[in-house]
């Protein structure tokens, strides 16, 4: 008797458990997370982590979507594309998310998108730039701008900022987004009668460039464009300092790390990159966001924290207008997003699922990044 009692009690405890579960998961939208929250490039997934989540907070403490609430299930990475991979794959067949947003890095962006498509779970990349990313399938977003833009920016600035004639490309030859945008950089540059001199490469985790700066030093250019990611860039720029090159360094927006300045010191002063948003700007919208970031996360948002934000507020609308909060009509929304006033500009989606949106130069000036102009579309 006493047996058939517990096994009673048993099943109903687990009927009980089951029941308040499937209860539980009815009261939320499961929105998945992929991003480098450790690694050498951290501060790109935790700027960005910190941004979503200040924006899911928001729509929460305001009583979420038709009396459902947000939850966030986030995946650390790691920074590498096998574990971005399984991150994906994860969050669809496990935890059953309707939705994922991420990555930052292209390379990681890539591998993580053709799982969400296959599946047909929408995708939203904040900052992943190069081309690729999107053509992987009519399920895969980004709400930033794309490297053909950000690389036409940075070769007119070195060409009619700048003026200059005769530059070197130190590039990432591991990186999609390193690549892409060297090689836009490059067609943008020479069709503006630009020579680039000599074109070298690195592999991310190198921490000796002196040799390729010996090579570029003897080449008399007038800037360098180095589209890598901080951890390198601080590097290249501390090493062409001691070897006496004294021009420019240009970038893209994986420059954007509070750590870049930290690696590099004072090397990087007067030089320049493109960026999604500069924490200088008069726009209410963006000195509502900074001053919010900086109550909550103690520090100035950066570019990547813009972009999460923004990710996760295109996100949200669409999921206000969705028919149903199924992957389907998500999708569907989200492909009719259009004129969205966020903090880092203006975001329409095009027929290729790109955000068109302006970029921002900025200077590197003691330690500090600095408005230098508005480049629109």
């Amino acid at each position: 008797m006493k047996k058939v009692n517990f096994l009673l009690l048993s099943t109903l405890l687990i009927f009980s458990l089951t029941s308040c579960t499937k209860k539980t998961d009815q009261n939320v939208i499961k929105v998945g997370e992929y991003g480098s929250l450790t690694g050498s490039e951290a501060t790109f997934g935790t700027s960005t982590h910190n941004g979503i989540m200040l924006a899911i907070d928001e729509l929460n403490s305001a009583g979420g979507i038709a009396g459902k609430k947000i939850k966030v299930i986030t995946v650390d990475d790691q920074g590498k594309p096998e574990e971005a991979a399984s991150a994906v794959t994860k969050l669809i067949t496990s935890d059953k998310v309707a939705v994922i947003l991420g990555e930052v890095a292209s390379s990681r962006s890539l591998a993580g998108a053709p799982i969400a498509q296959r599946y047909k779970i929408p995708m939203v990349s904040p900052s992943s730039t190069n081309p690729k990313v999107t053509q992987v399938g009519n399920y895969i977003f980004r709400t930033c701008f794309i490297d053909p833009f950000q690389g036409k920016v940075m070769a007119n600035f070195a060409k009619n900022t700048l003026k200059a004639k005769k530059v070197a490309i130190l590039r990432d030859v591991k990186s999609d987004y390193s690549v892409g945008l060297a090689e836009f950089f490059t067609k943008t540059f020479t069709d503006g009668g630009g020579k680039v001199v000599v074109d070298l490469s690195y592999t991310a985790g190198d921490i000796d460039f002196k040799a390729q700066l010996t090579t570029i030093r003897s080449k008399g250019v007038e800037a360098i464009f180095v589209p890598g990611y901080y951890t390198e860039v601080g590097l290249i720029a501390r090493q062409a300092k001691e070897l006496g090159v004294s021009v420019p360094l240009l970038g893209g927006d994986g420059w954007d790390s509070a750590r870049l300045t930290e690696i590099a010191g004072n090397s990087l002063d007067n030089s320049y990159f493109s960026n999604h948003y500069t924490a200088e700007s008069k726009d209410p919208r963006v000195a509502e966001f900074v001053e919010k970031y900086k109550k909550v996360f103690g520090q100035v948002p950066d570019g990547l924290a813009a972009m999460g934000y923004d990710a996760a507020l295109v996100l949200i609308d669409a999921l206000k207008r969705a028919k149903t909060l199924t992957p389907d009509d998500i999708r569907d929304a989200l492909a009719a997003t259009k004129n969205f006033q966020a903090v880092t500009g203006v975001i329409s989606f095009n027929d290729n699922r790109d955000a068109e949106k302006a970029a921002v130069v900025l200077a590197v000036k003691n330690g500090q990044f600095k408005f230098v102009e508005t480049v629109n579309p």
